[in-house]
């Protein structure tokens, strides 16, 4: 099961482009490509992506991702939790800041 970190970059990627090769989405997330493979599989799998091969293509193994209505409103989910962890996560960094200030003013 990938993490809710990864599952939301995935599937903001692919909402923006559903034709991302797997290699494409690994080096645009700075991730493995066995990770991105992991990942496509257990969205596939829990139904937020729908995978569609284009079959006229002179490519085969051309895939196409596209997020489905659960998929987008888990990604609708992943957006709300990201934004909230990445807010405690600056007002903690605001407060280290500010400790670090004064500390230094006190010298």
């Amino acid at each position: 099961m990938p993490n809710n970190q990864s599952k939301y970059k995935l599937l903001k990627s692919l909402e923006q482009d559903a034709n991302l090769t797997q290699r494409q989405l690994s080096q645009e997330l700075g991730i493995s490509l066995g990770k991105v493979n992991y990942c496509l599989k257990s969205l596939i799998q829990k139904g937020f992506i729908k995978i569609n091969n284009f079959k006229n293509s002179k490519n085969k193994t051309q895939y196409s991702y596209l997020l489905t209505p659960t998929g987008i409103e888990e990604k609708t989910k992943l957006t709300i939790d990201f934004l909230k962890t990445k807010t405690k996560e600056y007002e903690a960094l605001k407060k280290e800041v500010e400790k670090l200030k004064n500390a230094q003013k006190k010298q």
